[in-house]
């Protein structure tokens, strides 16, 4: 197993909760999933959960080196949680492919979050050695 890329990201929450305020489902729709939609409108602090994933959204793009080039859109990634809630990344479209062409098979997700700030960290890797 190698690593091909790691990233992080910290967010204001107040600034997530701004720009909802703000956008509303037009900014919802454009950054997170149906399926995230869903999960963070449910929680009680849903902005501390839609600024995690914000978050990770961001450390997933500096793991895989590319920015929003290559035709990667905020909706290729997304964060779901498995039964005990541990976060994992689902790739789509551009950050699928970029995936593949730099030979990574897992992204690992980390994420915490605060009234204030939420924080998440992002490891790209590799099945092969590097």
């Amino acid at each position: 197993m190698g690593i091909v890329g790691i990233g992080t990201d910290i967010v204001e929450c107040l600034r997530i909760a701004q720009m909802i305020e703000r956008h509303g489902e037009l900014f919802l729709t454009r950054v997170f999933t149906p399926f995230e939609i869903e999960y963070c409108s449910s929680r009680k602090a849903a902005t501390q959960h839609y600024s995690g994933r914000w978050a990770a959204k961001e450390a997933v793009l500096k793991a895989l080196g590319t920015g929003w080039s290559n035709g990667i859109s905020w909706l290729d990634i997304e964060v779901r949680n498995d039964e005990s809630g541990k976060p994992a990344i689902a790739l789509g479209g551009g950050a699928r492919e970029t995936c593949e062409k730099l030979g990574i098979h897992e992204m690992l997700i980390s994420i915490s979050h605060c009234r204030s700030h939420a924080t998440a960290y992002a490891l790209a890797v590799t099945s092969v050695e590097r």
